[in-house]
């Protein structure tokens, strides 16, 4: 912006000798000739500053805590900076305030396009409302953004279908399907953050899968905890997950009840549970499910110590993001494949999902380490 004011100012100068006219050493026709090759090159000058600042793209993630966002965010920025457009990346420290912040000054700065992780999904109307009065488009990405109308579109992986694949897995692993009359297993369920919006669709694809089994009896929760406001975890963190679990273990397994399986929606709260059952815990080990694929939980994969994880690929969601970013700076229609799911409360949301893919013992090889996302090395296979 300094440079550009100064530019300015020197083509202001130098319209101004055109004014003065000739002087006594100088012919009018030389001045004015001196002047026009002048301006031509301070507007030059000054075209290239107004380029330099017409492709800043804001891209707002929630928090560096999470393995996630610290990949969705370098990977976003690596590919948008690929693809020549400059990046504001922030991390919010799951704050709001500070969030609503970052994305004032992304405004303020000339983003054309704001990509948003939100960490509340209903949080951010009024610093919304300031991105649609600057006609800035806004894409949330992976989290839907509740409420607002300034929500152009919206990139994220099929969430229905990862809570799908979750419920999917314990259907198989415990072979429900084939269950005598009078058997029952015991679950205990664990979701995330009440402010993602995600954990509805997680958590929903889920029970959709199981729900004929609980119905049937055939599924019970000892702890009787079983509603999503209930069995949620604020901020997905693992310390918080942990201590649930090992209340829940206490209260409802210590007497030797056996806990068959753990719908966890993903990796830190999947961790959380593997602590309190190593801590807490001596029946048969559980079916316990995940999400993300992070690499702290990887071992545990690897060990038996979780069944399994819904993998993302942060690359993929990435690409497609950019791909949508590009078109929103051409002019064009943003690449979607959804018109009918996401509806944020003002009306569906034009979506792009990403599909996921369930991760476990027998295929971790071919996901993780032959597509490049992790080496061998890292996840100590």
């Amino acid at each position: 912006m300094k440079k550009l004011l100064a530019l300015l100012l020197a083509l202001v100068m130098v319209l101004g000798l055109v004014a003065c006219g000739n002087t006594a050493e100088e012919t009018v026709e030389e001045t004015v000739e001196e002047v026009e090759e002048t301006v031509e090159e301070v507007v030059e000058e000054v075209e290239e500053v107004v380029e330099e600042g017409g492709n800043l793209v804001g891209v707002a993630m929630p928090t560096k805590d999470l393995q996630r966002w610290n990949q969705d965010g370098e990977n976003m920025k690596a590919q948008l900076e690929a693809a020549g457009y400059s990046v504001d990346l922030q991390y919010a420290a799951n704050d709001i305030a500070t969030q609503v912040s970052q994305l004032e000054n992304m405004i303020a700065n000339g983003c054309e396009v704001l990509v948003i992780a939100s960490i509340d999904g209903e949080a951010l109307g009024s610093v919304l409302d300031q991105a649609k009065a600057a006609e800035i488009p806004v894409i949330a990405y992976d989290r839907l953004i509740m409420g607002s109308d300034a929500v152009s579109y919206y990139a994220t992986f099929d969430n229905w279908n990862v809570g799908v694949k979750q419920g999917e897995y314990i259907v198989k692993a415990l072979d429900l399907e084939n269950a005598a009359e009078g058997t029952t297993y015991n679950i205990e369920y664990i979701t995330g953050d009440p402010g993602d919006n995600n954990i509805n669709f997680f958590f929903d694809g889920a029970i959709s899968v199981l729900q004929p089994y609980i119905d049937a009896g055939i599924l019970v929760t000892p702890s009787g905890q079983t509603e999503k406001a209930v069995v949620a975890t604020p901020g997905w963190a693992t310390d918080a997950a942990q201590a649930r679990f090992e209340s829940i273990l206490a209260s409802y397994y210590a007497d030797g009840t056996q806990l068959d399986a753990v719908l966890a929606s993903n990796d830190s709260t999947a961790l959380g549970v593997a602590n309190a059952l190593a801590s807490s815990y001596t029946g048969n080990y559980p079916v316990l499910t995940g999400q993300d694929c992070d690499i702290a939980n990887v071992p545990n994969l690897l060990a038996g110590l979780q069944a399994m994880s819904v993998f993302k690929d942060t690359r993929t969601l990435a690409g497609k993001v950019v791909e949508m970013v590009d078109a929103l700076m051409q002019g064009a229609e943003p690449p979607i494949n959804d018109t009918e799911t996401y509806d944020n409360g003002t009306g569906i949301i034009p979506s792009f999902l990403c599909e996921p893919v369930a991760c476990d013992i027998d295929n971790y090889v071919e996901i993780l380490i032959d597509s490049g996302y992790y080496t061998a090395e890292q996840i100590g296979a």
